[in-house]
C-alpha cells in the first residue's frame, strides 16, 4: 500500500514545540512518510527545539536575515517552498497556528494544489490588527485548510461560524500541553545562569514581544515592574529578554540594572517550560504561556487588549490586562498580596488539553485517507 506522505512545515519556536508532538507521532506508523521542512523564519530559537525533540528537518530554507520584514520572510518563504513541495510532492501539508511562515506553507500548499491540514485552528480575535500579523495569518489559512485541528470547542465554534464544514473540524486538544508534559520535570537542574535567583522568594516570570506592543505600550509595562520590585522585597523578577532591538532598548532603559530583575537572553524551551513550573506568576503577551502556565496551575496577566484564547478567561486561568502601567501594577500587587485571588486563578482548571492532542490529529489523518475505518473521538475540555 502507498505511505501517506505529510510534510510539516514550520519556521518559529513556538511553532516547532508545538509541532513536535505531531512529528514524533506521525513518525511511529509504518502507513506515513513523515517530512519536516523548516523555513527558520527564526533561526536560533527554531534549532534549540529542534535539538531538544531530535528532530532533523528534511528540508531547510533558512529565510532569516538580520532586519527582516513581514514582506521579506513571506516572499522567501513562498518561493522557497515551491521549490520543496515540487521535490517532495506530499500528499498533505501541516502547517500550525498564525505566523507568516503559517500563512505561506499554506498558500504554497494551495498553489500546488496539496492538502492543508491547520494545527491550532479556529483561534480568533476578530480583529485584524490585534494580534498583527497573526490574526490575519489564521484567518487566510483557515481559508485555505482541508482539515482543521482545532484545540478547543470555542475554536470548532468559531470555525462553524464562518462555514467550515463541521466534518473537516476536529477537536483535539492543544498539541502545547502534550509537549509540556514531556518537557516539565520536578528535578530539573537550571543553567548556571540562574544560580543568583532566590527560588525561595515569589518569582515573577515576565515576556513581551507583540508588534503591537512595541514603544510606549512596553515601557509602560517596565515601568509597572519596577514600581514592583521597589515595593516588594520578597519578589525576584526573571525576563528572557526577545532579540528584536526594539524591545531591548526600552527594558535596558527601564529595568537595567535593577536589584532582583533578571535580565536573560530568550531561553531555551526546556529551561523555560521548567521556569514557568517554578514561578508564582507570570507576566506575558504570548500566546502560547496563555495555553502552558494553567496546565501548571500558574496565573497569567495577559498583556493585551485582546485574546484569540478566551477559553482560558472563561475559566479563570488568565486575565486580560492590557499594558497600561496602573492595571498592570494594580492587577499583580493583587495576586502577590491576596492569597484567595491567586488561589482562585491559580487552582482552575485548564481547558487546552490532556497530552493526548498529537494522537488525536495523526488519528484524524489515517481516518481521512482511510488507513482507519474509526473517526477518532475529540477532545471534551
Amino acid at each position: 500500500m502507498k505511505k501517506l506522505k505529510v510534510m510539516s512545515i514550520f519556521g518559529t519556536r513556538p511553532e516547532a514545540i508545538k509541532m513536535a508532538p505531531v512529528i514524533l507521532e506521525l513518525k511511529k506508523f509504518s502507513e506515513i512518510e513523515s517530512i519536516v521542512a523548516v523555513t527558520a523564519q527564526h533561526r536560533e530559537m527554531l534549532d534549540q527545539v529542534l535539538r531538544l525533540f531530535d528532530i532533523r528537518p528534511d528540508f531547510d530554507l533558512n529565510i532569516m536575515s538580520e532586519g527582516q520584514t513581514l514582506f521579506d520572510i513571506t516572499s522567501r518563504a513562498l518561493l522557497g517552498l515551491n521549490k520543496v513541495l515540487t521535490e517532495a510532492k506530499p500528499d498533505v501539508i501541516l502547517v500550525h497556528g498564525d505566523t507568516t511562515t503559517t500563512f505561506a506553507g499554506a498558500l504554497a500548499a494551495f498553489y500546488h494544489q496539496i492538502e492543508v491540514g491547520h494545527v491550532e485552528a479556529g483561534l480568533r480575535t476578530r480583529n485584524k490588527f490585534s494580534p498583527y500579523p497573526e490574526e490575519m495569518n489564521r484567518r487566510l489559512t483557515g481559508s485555505l485548510a482541508d482539515l482543521n485541528f482545532a484545540p478547543t470547542e470555542t475554536a470548532k465554534e468559531n470555525l462553524l461560524r464562518e462555514n467550515v464544514p463541521a466534518e473537516k473540524i476536529f477537536v483535539t486538544g492543544n498539541t502545547v500541553i502534550d509537549a509540556l508534559l514531556k518537557t516539565v520535570r520536578a528535578d530539573f537542574k537550571f543553567p548556571e545562569e540562574f544560580s543568583r535567583i532566590n527560588f525561595d522568594k515569589k518569582i515573577i516570570l515576565v515576556t513581551t514581544h507583540r508588534r503591537e506592543n512595541l514603544g510606549e505600550p512596553l515601557r509602560q509595562v517596565y515601568k509597572a515592574l519596577k514600581a514592583l520590585v521597589e515595593e516588594f522585597s520578597d519578589i525576584e523578577i526573571i525576563f528572557p529578554v526577545h532579540k528584536n532591538p526594539k524591545v531591548r532598548e526600552v527594558v535596558k532603559e527601564e529595568l537595567g540594572g535593577l536589584d532582583r530583575v533578571f535580565l536573560t537572553d530568550p531561553l531555551d524551551y526546556e529551561p523555560f517550560a521548567n521556569l514557568m513550573n517554578r514561578a508564582t506568576l507570570i507576566l506575558s503577551d504570548s500566546g502560547g504561556v496563555q495555553e502552558e502556565a494553567p496546565a501548571l496551575g500558574k496565573p497569567v496577566l495577559v498583556l493585551r487588549d485582546t485574546t484569540e484564547r478566551p477559553e482560558a478567561l472563561a475559566a479563570g486561568t488568565v486575565k486580560l490586562i492590557g499594558t497600561n502601567r496602573e492595571k498592570v501594577y494594580n492587577a499583580a500587587k493583587l495576586l502577590l498580596t491576596d492569597a484567595a485571588a491567586y488561589k482562585k486563578m491559580a487552582e482552575a482548571r485548564s481547558p487546552y488539553g490532556d497530552g493526548h492532542a498529537a494522537e488525536r490529529i495523526v488519528k484524524a489523518l489515517l481516518w481521512k485517507h482511510k488507513f482507519s475505518s474509526e473517526r477518532p473521538e475529540e477532545f471534551t475540555g
